[in-house]
C-alpha cells in the first residue's frame, strides 16, 4: 500500500507540476488581460490545493520506503540520488515556486507576464519526477556503501504510511493550505526506531583489550 501511494501521489505530482508549467505558458502566450489573470491564479490555487499536498505525501512515502525497508537512504545510488532530489525539489516549492506564483498573480492583474524562470523551473520539476521514476526502475550505479541488511519496518509503521498523508491532504484541503504534521511525526517515530535498531546491543560491542 506505501508503494501504492508513493506512486500515485508521484504522478499527480508530476501532472500537477504539468498543468502549472501549461498554465504559465498559456499566461505568457496570451494578449488577453483577463485570461493572463485566469490562468495564472489558477497555477497558484493548483498549486496550493493539490500540487503541494501531492509533493508532500510523495516525499514522505519515499522517505517512509527508505526509512522501514533494507533500502536505507544511503547503501545505494539510485536512491540516494532520488532522496536529494526530492529535498531539492521541496525547497524549491515551498520556498521559490509557491511565492513566486503569488507574486504572479499580483503582477498579471497589472498586464505583467509570469517570469521566464518561473515556467522553465515548473518544466524542471516535472522532467525531475520523470527522471526519479527512472531510477526507481533501472535502480542503476550500484551500492554507495556495504554494510549488513537493513531491517525491515513491521506492519503498523507502513500503515501509518498510508494513514498519515491521507490525513494530511484532509486536513489541508478542509484549512485551505497543506499541513503535513502527522506525516512528520510518523517520520520522525521511524528515523528514532531506525536508529535504535542499528545500535550495537552490549553482546556485539568488542570487549577492550587489556
Amino acid at each position: 500500500m506505501t508503494v501504492w501511494l508513493h506512486v500515485v501521489t508521484s504522478v499527480g505530482w508530476m501532472g500537477q507540476a504539468l498543468a502549472l508549467f501549461t498554465l504559465l505558458a498559456i499566461s505568457r502566450a496570451t494578449e488577453d488581460g483577463e485570461i493572463r489573470v485566469a490562468a495564472t491564479s489558477m497555477a497558484h490555487e493548483i498549486d496550493t490545493l493539490l500540487l503541494a499536498p501531492l509533493a508532500n505525501a510523495s516525499a514522505f512515502t519515499g522517505f517512509m520506503l527508505a526509512a522501514g525497508t533494507a533500502w536505507g537512504f544511503t547503501r545505494h545510488w539510485w536512491v540516494l540520488a532520488k532522496f536529494v532530489i526530492t529535498l531539492v525539489q521541496l525547497y524549491a516549492g515551498i520556498f521559490l515556486l509557491s511565492g513566486a506564483l503569488q507574486d504572479s498573480v499580483a503582477a498579471a492583474r497589472t498586464g505583467e507576464q509570469a517570469p521566464v524562470a518561473l515556467v522553465a523551473g515548473t518544466a524542471l520539476m516535472a522532467s525531475a519526477i520523470a527522471f526519479q521514476a527512472w531510477l526507481s526502475i533501472a535502480k542503476p550505479w550500484g551500492k554507495a556503501r556495504s554494510g549488513g541488511k537493513l531491517p525491515t519496518a513491521p506492519t503498523w509503521v507502513f500503515v501509518a504510511a498510508v494513514a498519515a498523508p491521507l490525513a494530511d491532504i484532509t486536513a489541508g484541503l478542509l484549512l485551505g493550505f497543506p499541513l503535513p504534521a502527522l506525516s512528520l511525526i510518523v517520520l520522525i517515530v521511524q528515523l528514532v526506531r531506525r536508529r535504535r535498531q542499528l545500535r550495537p546491543t552490549p553482546a556485539e560491542v568488542p570487549a577492550p583489550a587489556l
